[in-house]
């Protein structure tokens, strides 16, 4: 029973605290170095990506993608850096929570 109800308030906290997690992993990765959730720094705001790719069923993978490998020309000519240090999963949990950023 006990563990039962440590699996039941696990899996509450990381369904009600994925934000907030993914946050934590775009801090602990380094991502808002050049981005920030509601202004243009180095890169586009993550508002600004979700709009752009809200309406796109493949953006998560299509950014986790660019995360992972960098890029240039969509925003600017500034460039994305590749990020090899970012998992697939991880990745793919960011681009999921950058397209949430209102």
């Amino acid at each position: 029973m006990k563990i039962l109800a440590v699996s039941v308030l696990a899996t509450l906290a990381l369904a009600s605290g994925g934000a907030f997690a993914s946050a934590d992993l775009a801090k602990a990765k380094n991502c808002m170095a050049c981005h920030a959730l509601d202004k243009k720094l180095v890169g586009p705001a993550y508002k600004d990506v979700a709009a752009k790719y809200g309406g796109d069923k493949d953006a998560a993978t299509k950014l986790a993608k660019k995360i992972r490998e960098g890029g240039t020309g969509v925003w600017g000519q500034v460039p994305m850096p590749a990020n090899p240090q970012v998992s697939e999963a991880e990745a793919l949990t960011l681009a999921k929570w950058v397209l949430t950023v209102k």
